[in-house]
């Protein structure tokens, strides 16, 4: 292994902080800057980076692209690949700018790291992704057991998470003071909640059946009037586990801490898809499945808005962009649909309600829709 060079590492701690504290990234943002700077070292031979030339850029470029994923053993994919020339442009750039860096490395050298445009385009191109129906969810829920305690908490988390849109993440960290079963609504505080990036809002309850509401409501009463917690125990509280007979360690009732990370969420939607006999759906496409609500329900401009603002987007262009995809059945029964004389005219004010609110974003300075997954 080639010894590290004393000097890069200085710089790159340098970089990393400033990503942390100046850029304000998050630990997941600045630990993938980390690891694409190591493989360029690892391919430049731990070389110092006052020593960098374009040739270098090229020919690491080449070297991703040819390279395989040490897992799989299957080849890079392009938005891997994208990600870490991103990485490293965006590193070299800052360099250009640090002292005994700059008379040797110039903003134009970064641009080596540019990946190409077809690779790009792959990157960042949009695939459909397949959501489950609110039917399928509901067969989801009515297949979980509910006769211990664990088993109740597991079925009113996939009732929650239709519920309320929220990401597994801030699931795992609400407490009981966020959820209101009286106004039906779930507070998105960015000073406990997980929320993405820090956002702070308000969801009420999305209207997808009062069968799934009352699973979440009888759930709350539990935890408040036969196991006693209080406003900041965890609404979804983790497993407590300990020695059987056997001495094996098994789950035996609820303990009253939250999860540390999402897995055990998506292990409990795995299991309830495979119950149901579905394949499986992780719990963020629940957020597809409420925008194909709303596509059903057919709201005016002024009530998509407010849809939108429920899973908390700033514009509703976001969610047109990142979870409106049309599934292909419902895109090529729509064209279909435009052929015939006594739809047309749904559908053209269906067309004509789009056309207003895209006119109302344009206005409001908010026509480009966001690309990150809001």
């Amino acid at each position: 292994m080639t010894k590290r060079n004393a000097d890069n590492e200085r710089v790159k701690r340098r970089y990393l902080l400033f990503l942390k504290d100046a850029k304000g990234r998050d630990t997941a943002s600045v630990d993938a800057a980390a690891s694409a700077i190591e493989r360029f070292e690892d391919y430049a031979r731990r070389r110092d980076f006052r020593k960098f030339h374009i040739e270098q850029a090229r020919g690491f470029k080449a070297h991703l692209m040819a390279a395989s994923n040490e897992r799989t053993g299957k080849p890079l994919t392009a938005s891997t690949v994208a990600a870490t020339l991103a990485s490293l442009k965006a590193f070299f750039v800052w360099l250009a700018d640090q002292p005994g860096y700059a008379s040797r490395i110039k903003y134009a050298d970064a641009e080596y790291f540019n990946a190409p445009d077809n690779l790009s385009r792959i990157a960042t191109a949009r695939r459909f992704k397949s959501c489950p129906t609110l039917a399928q969810v509901r067969a989801m829920i009515d297949a979980m057991p509910k006769e211990t305690e664990i088993e109740k908490r597991d079925r009113a988390l996939v009732a929650f998470a239709i519920l309320s849109g929220a990401r597994d993440r801030a699931i795992i960290s609400f407490r009981l003071k966020h959820i209101d079963t009286e106004r039906d609504l779930v507070e998105h505080d960015a000073r406990d909640v997980r929320t993405k990036r820090a956002k702070t809002f308000t969801t009420w309850f999305f209207p997808v059946g009062d069968d799934i509401r009352q699973i979440v409501v009888d759930w709350v009463k539990f935890l408040r009037e036969e196991k006693g917690y209080g406003l900041d125990d965890p609404l979804f509280p983790k497993t407590k586990v300990a020695p059987g007979d056997d001495l094996a360690f098994r789950a035996v009732a609820l303990d009253r801490a939250p999860w540390a990370n999402a897995n055990p969420v998506r292990q409990i939607f795995r299991e309830a898809c495979a119950r149901a006999g579905l394949p499986y759906f992780n719990p963020h496409l629940l957020r597809n499945t409420l925008v194909q609500v709303a596509y059903d329900l057919k709201p005016d401009a002024e009530a998509f808005k407010a849809w939108s603002q429920n899973l908390g987007h700033d514009s509703c262009l976001t969610t047109f962009s990142s979870y409106g995809t049309v599934p292909p059945a419902r895109q090529a029964e729509i064209l279909r649909r435009l052929a015939v004389d006594d739809t047309f005219d749904e559908v053209s004010s269906q067309a004509e309600m789009l056309r207003k609110l895209a006119d109302q974003m344009q206005r409001r300075g908010s026509s480009r829709p966001t690309r990150a997954k809001d």
